[in-house]
């Protein structure tokens, strides 16, 4: 008995009620939803009014007239600095990060079928943090070396969650979320330990790192993030279109032709490494990725993965957290992670509330 496959122009993005778009003569087609593009524009929309916001106000007001001036090469001296050099690689910074913490989010609660499926509850964002502190204070590397350390950390992380969460049945995303608690707790315990035994000056460098902050975000931050989003987003994007099929269990996955091993193995790497990136980038923040898959799933109203929805989410999230975390005390910039995880808290008891309420009915 031969494993039947899926013609070649049959979409593997799955939403009801959606329009098919064929390219190719036919060989790729692409199913669309009108209310997630709806909902794709809204986001965006929000994340420029977010974006505006940033740029113009603060101590030094830049007027609206005077930002389009700063982008298009004809500010004054002051605007332009402030503009170009202060206010535009964290507001690009924060919407490339809330994008990738978004989608990665998105496809650790499809593939784990959990709704605590992401990379800050599962450890992953953790590993990341834990192989930073590792190199600031063992190794006294740059900023470079601290983001090569904490993305090898996350994907050493979720090797280890993996593999001890191996197995089949449907209880395998709840023993990565148990597992990943777990090897969350011992790495938070293991950063704990070396800062302990950092010098004064390391372990404050350190753990204003580990809040998780745009504060100093440069062009120097936003570069490789930008890149790393390149290469991870269309290989998320493409590859989260077999997610749908997934999520009706593997066996089914797999008798209508679906490479169950290869599509978790690729989109696991791609998700860690958006998260990873991320945290190399601005530090590990919190939340993002667990309610930005919820939030947007709520105003789209379907089913899928909605990759493309959680990041933009996840970036009018981040975005919007970082202008108030800048406006919430005059004089003082928070952290945006202290930011996010008040917010991220109390949507999580919301969630596990909602929960509850749907287990009693």
């Amino acid at each position: 008995m031969t494993t039947p496959r899926l013609p070649r122009s049959m979409p593997l993005f799955v939403v009801p009620r959606g329009r098919v778009l064929r390219l190719g003569g036919g060989r790729i087609s692409l199913r669309w939803h009108s209310r997630t593009t709806l909902v794709c524009l809204l986001l965006a929309a929000a994340c420029v009014v977010v974006g505006a916001a940033g740029l113009t106000t603060g101590t030094y007001r830049v007027p609206l007239s005077g930002v389009v001036a700063c982008l298009l090469g004809h500010g004054s001296g002051a605007d332009s600095f402030i503009v170009m050099s202060l206010r535009l690689p964290r507001l690009v910074g924060a919407l490339l990060a809330g994008g990738a913490l978004g989608m990665s989010g998105a496809v650790f609660q499809s593939m784990s079928r959990n709704p605590l499926g992401s990379p800050d509850i599962v450890g992953f964002t953790s590993g990341a943090a834990s192989g930073a502190v590792v190199q600031i204070v063992l190794f006294h590397g740059g900023p470079y070396a601290t983001a090569l350390a904490a993305i090898g950390g996350g994907l050493v992380t979720a090797l280890a969650v993996g593999l001890l969460a191996a197995g089949r049945g449907a209880a395998v995303g709840y023993r990565v979320v148990l597992v990943g608690i777990g090897v969350s707790a011992m790495l938070t315990s293991l950063t704990a330990y070396l800062l302990t035994r950092a010098s004064l000056y390391e372990a404050q460098d350190a753990q204003i790192w580990l809040i998780g902050s745009l504060n100093s975000v440069t062009w120097s931050v936003v570069t490789p993030l930008a890149v790393a989003l390149a290469v991870l987003t269309p290989v998320t994007v493409l590859g989260a279109r077999a997610l749908s099929w997934l999520e009706l269990g593997e066996d089914t996955a797999r008798g209508l032709g679906v490479p169950v091993g290869r599509t978790r193995l690729v989109l696991g790497i791609a998700a860690t490494a958006l998260a990873a990136a991320t945290t190399a980038a601005v530090g590990p923040i919190t939340f993002v990725a667990l309610a930005a898959p919820h939030l947007c799933r709520s105003l789209v109203r379907s089913s899928g993965p909605l990759v493309v929805p959680a990041g933009l989410m996840g970036a009018l999230l981040l975005a919007a957290s970082d202008f108030a975390a800048q406006r919430v005390l005059p004089g003082t910039e928070l952290p945006v992670g202290a930011v996010t995880g008040v917010l991220g808290g109390l949507f999580l008891c919301r969630l596990l509330v909602a929960r509850r309420k749907a287990g009693r009915a």
